[in-house]
This record gives structure tokens, sequence and C-alpha cells, in this order.
């Protein structure tokens, strides 16, 4: 049977670069063209907060650390506070040694000696190719006209900055309104490929007015990252570098307390559901946004299980790609995928077309249902595994040609 499915797979906007970002109080933005990259664009960028932030971050599972991680993780263990965040991109500083951490704490000293700050102020993130060591000269150059720009810049020009194969910056911003008055947050972020946070290449910040506790705003961004940028995938690699920051400075002069912590965490997540929902649209090559709802699972740890692998599928993305309605290739994941659940109660729909019920495909033509929604960008996968409670949301990309052609030519 058909239904009146819509992509619901995560609180995301449509994607489409914001014609506003409101940027909070308290927060100056610079970035500069260092050289690092090619494309002569800007490729190093700064954000500073007027006052010290209380600061949370997740990181990067993958036991390959970049240097960057390995020195923001150092600075947070010591405080959970932070004046800045500082992102270069052309170069991932990762599989650099020691040498690579001693240049990216040099790089700290050259942005703290340039403006005022302490180099324990400043959280550090890198981006580009694995294995090269940062270019200090060009650092060294660079710096003093990224100082002179601070306050030049806005979110918009912060996201272009630390692009590598992205088409468009990823940025969101909202206001909320608690009890002692009105907050704004805004989201930046940049990842095109090797995206599959496990907390693509995948960095961003969160930037926050509101007056939050430590212990508080932590639990808020875990949680808000957990239902966003942990629930997307564009091809199953997690990167060397992942990792997302949220600063929070007080300048709003508001306090989330209480009953406001909730409606600040819901914002977060908005934000955050808004700038994965981009990462996922601009999955290198991508076509098509997935939207992958499981049901019905034992729990919610087979829920997961079930979505990840139909999300990191090749043969269902190549199917979506090529607008095929192969509800085979979905079900045949089902079946690897380790979660547990009887086939012959197992639902299958595609947008809202319901393609597979007691172990075998229904009686509709649903080649000819499905031609005109396959057309679009946005694909919605329900699965109903009838076992239980256990539910969950993914995001994920097509797998196209022009995915193979960028990342064979990404070195050259």
């Amino acid at each position: 049977m058909a239904t009146n499915d819509t992509p619901a797979a995560s609180p995301t906007s449509n994607g489409e670069i914001p014609a506003t970002c409101v940027a909070p109080k308290g927060f100056r933005f610079a970035t500069t063209g260092a050289g690092f990259r090619k494309s002569g664009r800007d490729d190093l960028a700064l954000v500073v907060s007027d006052t010290p932030a209380v600061a949370a971050a997740v990181f990067t599972k993958n036991l390959f650390q970049a240097a960057p991680v390995l020195v923001a993780r150092d600075i947070l263990a010591r405080a959970p506070k932070a004046r800045a965040v500082l992102i270069n991109s052309g170069q991932a500083n990762a599989c650099t040694g020691d040498e690579g951490l001693t240049n990216c704490r040099a790089t700290l000293e050259l942005v703290a000696a340039a403006t005022g700050l302490l180099p324990q102020d400043i959280l550090p993130a890198s981006t580009g190719v694995i294995g090269a060591q940062l270019a200090m000269d060009k650092w060294a150059a660079a710096v003093p006209d990224l100082a002179a720009n601070l306050g030049r810049k806005d979110p918009e020009d912060f996201a272009k900055a630390i692009m590598t194969t992205d088409a468009f910056p990823k940025f969101a911003s909202r206001t909320v309104e608690l009890s002692g008055g009105t907050v704004t947050l805004v989201g930046m972020a940049k990842g095109a490929g090797m995206i599959c946070p496990n907390m693509a290449t995948m960095l961003a910040t969160v930037l926050c007015d509101a007056d939050v506790e430590p212990a508080a705003w932590q639990a808020l961004f875990r949680d808000a990252v957990d239902a966003t940028f942990n629930r997307v995938t564009v091809d199953g690699d997690t990167s060397t570098n992942d990792t997302v920051f949220g600063l929070a400075n007080g300048a709003s002069g508001v306090a989330a307390r209480g009953a406001d912590l909730a409606v600040l965490g819901a914002a977060l997540t908005g934000v955050l559901g808004d700038v994965a929902y981009m990462l996922v649209k601009d999955g290198e090559g991508a076509t098509k946004v997935i939207h992958i709802n499981v049901a019905g699972a034992r729990d919610d740890a087979d829920a997961e299980l079930a979505a990840r692998t139909v999300g990191h599928s090749q043969l269902v993305k190549t199917a979506m790609y090529g607008r095929d309605a192969n509800w085979g290739r979905i079900v045949a994941a089902l079946g690897r995928s380790g979660a547990t659940f009887n086939p012959a109660a197992v639902i299958v729909s595609l947008c809202g077309v319901e393609l597979f019920r007691g172990g075998q495909p229904t009686n509709l033509d649903f080649d000819a249902l499905l031609k005109e929604p396959l057309a679009g960008r946005d694909i919605v996968v329900n699965i109903m595994l009838g076992n239980g409670p256990g539910s969950y949301r993914l995001l994920a990309s097509d797998l196209t040609h022009d995915y193979v052609s960028c990342n064979a030519d990404y070195r050259s």
C-alpha cells in the first residue's frame, strides 16, 4: 500500500544555504588565505570569544588521531574553557608524529601572540591530506593578516574557509527565547567525503551566547551530536580529524538553568541537525539524501545495526542513485546486519510505497509508482522489523560516479 511518508530522519532544514545567518553576541570572526590549498581562496579561519567561554567537544574515535585532536583534548582536559577555535584547511596534520604535535602547538603560539590570547585559550582543528607536515612558513606569513581581519568576517566566511571538497559552505543559526531573554546559536561545518562520524573528514563549531554551566553544556552538546552528526553517513569512513567544538560565552546575559536547558538543547540539536543534513546533501558526488527510518526492532541498538547496514550498503546506495526501486538490496542488507528479527514480519516502504511484506514483494507496480519520487533529492526508506520497541534514524547519501572521480584525484 502507499502512505504519505515525508523525510523525517532528523530535525533538519531543507539543506539550502541560509539567506542570513545571525551570529551570537561576543564572538568575532577572521579568515585569510595562507596558500595551504592551490585554489587561492581563504583556508585559515579563527573565531574568538570576547570573554572566556564554556567549552565542550566531541572527537573522533579513530585510533589514528591527528595532532590537533590530541592537542585540543589536552587543552580541554585541563579546564573546560576556551576563547577561540582555529581551523586550517589543506593539511590534516595527521600521522605526523612528534613534529606534527610541535607544529600544532607552534600555530597556537603564533595566533596567541598576534591576538593577545594565551595558547591554551585556542582550540585547534585541521583538515586536508593525511601525512603532510604543516607549512610553518606559510603560517607565520598568514597569521598577521588573520589577526588584522578579526571582527571583519562572519560565520559564512568562516564556513567557506574550512572547506575542502565541499561544494558549498555549511552554516545555520537559530534564536530561542529562554525565561530570561533571547539567546542565539550558530553552527558551521565542513565535510563532503570521509563522512561517518563516530564520536566525516568532518569539522564543526557551534557558538552560543547563553550562560550555561560546564556540565550542563557538555551534556546538551553530546546529546545533540549523537542525535545529528552521529546519524549521518556518506561513505562509512571515520576520519582521523573528526571534531565538533561548542563554545557558550554567556554574552547575552541570559542564563540557561532548569527547564530552559531543554529549550536550549532542542535549539542546539536543531542547528546541528540543519548542518548535518547539509553534510549528506553535499556528499562527494551525491544526488540523494536517503532518510532511513527503522522501527519495531528488539531494541535501539538492533535498530541502529539495521539502519547503518542499509545506509552503508554500496548496492543500496547505487540503486538509489540509479532511481531503482530494488527492495531486494534493502532486505539483503537487513538480513546480514546482525539485528534479530523474523524475516516474515519485515515491512519495507520506499517513498511511501510498500514494497515488501510477509517475506515477499507486494502486488504493486512500484516501478511506475516510484518513478517520480525517486527522481527527487530526498528518499525515505521506512523499515518495520516487527520485533519490539527499538527505533533508529539515519541519513545517508547515494554513491555515484563522481564520488569515485573525486577521491581518485584527491591528492593530484
